[in-house]
């Protein structure tokens, strides 16, 4: 079974509580916790991985990319078969581990995902709280349930932002990059509902 994640836990119950103290509709309450709730749960966990899968790859290239220079510079004499066969046995192993990891990293871009997902939950967050306090963007409304169309308008343009972000940005080739210029990101307002 999955370990779960103390936050992770802690945002899902705390967010819950919130949303039972807001004056909204069943429908309204079933969005938050079916469309923005669970996207800002499942982004919170990819940047999560992302970022310890970018860690890992990127610490493994570092750390040994710096022991291979220096495995190969002990003299050990080629007359001591074993230990020198052990020294460059160990170097070898280790120069692949470097070029595995920097691949990998490579292909699978870790760190963009775990940036991209960032910002992405981070901005879902934030727009969450100023709905539940009525501030920012929200706060010419007097209530949740006519602030609620806005702020739903919101996550929507978020959660299609980020697709067209991480489709052509995050998840490209490396020859795709460099065919096309980058996509610019939208400004992303709330949706005026006067």
């Amino acid at each position: 079974m999955a370990k779960k994640d103390p936050y992770t836990e802690f945002l899902k119950e705390d967010f819950k509580d919130l949303f039972g103290q807001l004056d909204l509709t069943d429908v309204q309450r079933k969005f938050l916790n079916s469309r923005w709730l669970d996207q800002v749960l499942w982004m919170e966990k990819k940047a999560n991985v992302s970022r310890d899968r970018h860690y890992r790859l990127r610490l493994s290239a570092i750390i040994l990319g710096v022991l291979v220079p220096i495995l190969i510079g002990i003299n050990v004499d080629p007359e001591r078969k074993i230990l020198w066969q052990t020294k460059q046995s160990i170097t070898i192993g280790l120069s692949a581990v470097v070029a595995v990891s920097a691949a990998v990293e490579e292909f699978f871009h870790y760190g963009e995902r775990w940036y991209h997902y960032r910002r992405t939950v981070e901005s879902l967050k934030t727009y969450g709280w100023q709905f539940s306090q009525l501030s920012g963007p929200y706060v010419k409304y007097p209530s949740h349930r006519e602030a609620f169309m806005s702020f739903a308008n919101q996550v929507e343009e978020i959660i299609q932002q980020d697709v067209e972000v991480y489709v052509t940005q995050v998840a490209r080739t490396d020859d795709e990059a460099d065919q096309a210029p980058p996509p610019t990101l939208p400004a992303v307002h709330p949706t005026d509902d006067d």
